[in-house]
């Protein structure tokens, strides 16, 4: 670990096992390269092929393969540790990474299968998965307009999805859909085989290069078998937003970083302030504090979350119980619940503060400080934290049960 790595650890608290450091040694070299073109790509608003590139060469997507199966091994705190800095680098990266974390922890916990045996292949050789579930159209929520459906020999996949997140940088798409009896399942795709299109349409103001946009799917064929998403991993939905905390945690870093980095260089001042520059003005180096102080906050919500997730998949894995697997599931789908309505307000905070130590200048597009804030508050606005605070809030008054599922869609329909 280098000495600017133990700085940066030693502002950001402890590592998250023992092996971490190690692991980390093999990406960070590819964090660094990230971090230099971030500025420009969100300026340019350039899709990071090149960088997801990079990622792929390294077989970042094998972080959860086991070692004997040809990945890395990584724990969940591992993992989400290694996505927070990625996202301090860009947080675009780990956004676009997000449904293909999924699909291979989903894969990585499976009992043996064929099938497992044939994705784990894919997985441990680099390459990456997209997802598209979301859909815009008619469906109501609990319902895909989607068709999985027989074609020929095998199964194929009809339909039209959004916020399909980094399915244009992936080989294969996870694609959720209704099957023929109206149950609802899954197939896997090739992003680029016959009858798929992916469209980076997506416009929103944070998260630009995520390419989260429209996916086309027109008898598309599917690899194997529909897998009925009720046998997928049971704590999927804590797992998925603990992908968005780490994302959140990155974006606070970043902000921090960059806000000291900018009053350490500034020479400009006021004739009201309270130093003879920003960098020994105490009032301005509050303002830095502050922005540090809520970055180390959110990555300590971020850890403790990651460990509850880590819970889940061991519930999972050891085979326990199902009462007692279950109630493992739901403890971490609360905490992930009170991590997320806290920790969004944080590093929102610190999107917005940062500015207070800074002048007119630092709102220059040429900068981008303002994407810390416009991202964090596109990922926030995922599953929204207001719902997140009235089920923690019915859980402990009331003892009711999370809910598994999150989805979305027309008025009308009803949550499964």
């Amino acid at each position: 670990m280098s000495q600017s790595d133990t700085a940066a650890w030693a502002a950001w608290g402890t590592p998250p096992s023992p092996r971490y450091d190690a692991l980390a040694a093999r990406f960070r070299p590819i964090f660094a390269r990230i971090r230099e073109g971030a500025v420009a790509r969100e300026r340019e608003r350039e899709l990071p092929y090149e960088a997801i590139g990079w990622l792929k060469e390294a077989r970042f997507g094998a972080l959860r393969v086991p070692e004997a199966e040809g990945g890395f091994g990584a724990s969940l705190p591992d993992l989400f540790g290694l996505l927070a800095e990625l996202a301090e680098a860009d947080s675009n990266l780990p956004q676009a990474l997000r449904n293909h974390v999924g699909f291979a922890e989903d894969t990585v916990g499976s009992p043996a299968s064929p099938r497992r045996t044939h994705w784990i292949a894919r997985l441990a050789a680099g390459d990456l998965f997209g997802g598209a579930w979301t859909e815009t159209g008619p469906a109501t929520v609990g319902s895909f307009a989607t068709r999985i459906h027989r074609s020929g020999e095998g199964w194929g996949l009809t339909g039209q999805k959004y916020y399909t997140t980094g399915s244009l940088f992936a080989d294969w798409i996870d694609v959720v859909g209704s099957g023929e009896a109206g149950e609802e399942t899954s197939v896997v795709v090739p992003a680029r085989g016959p009858g798929v299109e992916v469209i980076d349409d997506w416009d929103g103001f944070g998260q630009r290069l995520t390419a989260s946009g429209t996916a086309l799917f027109d008898n598309a064929s599917a690899v194997g078998e529909p897998l009925p998403t009720e046998v997928r991993f049971p704590y999927g939905p804590a797992f998925f937003q603990a992908v968005h905390l780490a994302t959140l945690t990155g974006i606070a870093r970043a902000a921090a970083g960059e806000v000291a980095r900018a009053v350490r260089e500034r020479n400009r001042t006021y004739s009201h302030a309270a130093g003879a520059r920003p960098s020994a003005d105490p009032q301005v180096l509050q303002v830095v504090g502050r922005v540090h102080s809520l970055a180390y906050a959110a990555g300590a919500i971020n850890l403790q979350a990651a460990q509850a997730v880590q819970r889940a998949y061991e519930a999972r894995v050891t085979g326990l119980p199902e009462a007692e697997a279950h109630a493992i599931n739901v403890a971490a789908e609360i905490e992930l619940a009170q991590a997320q309505s806290v920790l969004t307000g944080l590093v929102l905070d610190a999107g917005t503060i940062l500015f207070d130590a800074l002048g007119a200048s630092a709102t220059s597009r040429r900068h981008a400080l303002d994407r810390h804030w416009r991202n964090a508050r596109t990922i926030s606005s995922h599953n929204p934290r207001i719902f997140k605070d009235r089920v923690v809030g019915d859980y402990a008054v009331n003892g009711t049960q999370p809910p598994f599922q999150w989805k979305i869609g027309q008025v009308g329909g009803t949550t499964t």
